[in-house]
């Protein structure tokens, strides 16, 4: 079986993390893309003939530019933080018609003791926002079945720390999924150990859990009017 990422995959995240600066990552550029980058794009290359047999919809792109893999250069130009480096590595398998409307992915996370697997719709604007819970309050049934089957919820938890306190505006607060209503991210995930990532049934993994996230990710394109 094929593997991927290694120890030296997180060795240079570690010190990148250490030495977050432009003089250091261009002298380890190399490590960078023979550790990290490389594999990553050759990951996301096999994964993409169990993604079609997801969705046709949807795409692992291992393309440098336009593709599945985040840059590695952070955006500070409004952060506090001037860390010209992001400390790990992630890729958006995104649906075909992302740069038209606001679309739910999958994504892969690699960091060292905090790698991930998960998909879902994360920062939707309010318009978006609104869809979703007017779409859950009018399916709650389908929404139970797609969210809150009991297989899938023991496998994968909400990313709910940008919650809402109170129940959204319109919505009867005795809702059934209520609790699901104040969210303002629709994201499912797991946990994945290093020794996971650096092994040799990562891909067969990620695409068990991609499989397992589908009905969640076909819901949230029902609710924006998307193809799954």
């Amino acid at each position: 079986m094929t593997t991927y990422f290694s120890d030296a995959s997180f060795k240079f995240l570690r010190a990148l993390a250490r030495h977050n600066d432009k003089a250091w990552f261009n002298q380890h550029k190399a490590k960078y893309e023979d550790h990290v980058r490389q594999p990553f794009l050759r990951l996301i290359a096999d994964l993409q003939p169990a993604l079609a047999g997801i969705s046709e919809h949807y795409r692992a792109d291992p393309r440098t530019v336009g593709g599945s893999l985040f840059r590695i250069y952070r955006d500070a130009r409004f952060s506090h933080d001037k860390s010209p480096y992001k400390t790990w590595q992630g890729a958006r398998l995104f649906h075909e018609r992302r740069r038209q409307v606001p679309a739910p992915s999958f994504y892969v996370h690699l960091q060292p003791g905090n790698s991930f697997v998960g998909a879902g719709i994360w920062h939707p604007e309010p318009d978006t926002q609104r869809r979703i819970r007017q779409f859950v309050f009018d399916n709650p049934g389908s929404w139970k079945a797609a969210a809150h089957a009991p297989a899938l919820r023991r496998r994968f938890e909400f990313g709910d720390e940008e919650k809402m306190v109170r129940a959204p505006r319109g919505f009867p607060a005795d809702f059934e999924f209520i609790d699901d209503l104040k969210q303002r991210n629709w994201f499912l995930w797991r946990a994945l150990d290093d020794a996971t990532m650096t092994g040799p049934r990562l891909r067969r993994t990620l695409e068990t859990d991609l499989a397992a996230l589908a009905p969640f990710v076909d819901y949230l394109c029902a609710a924006l009017d998307l193809e799954f």
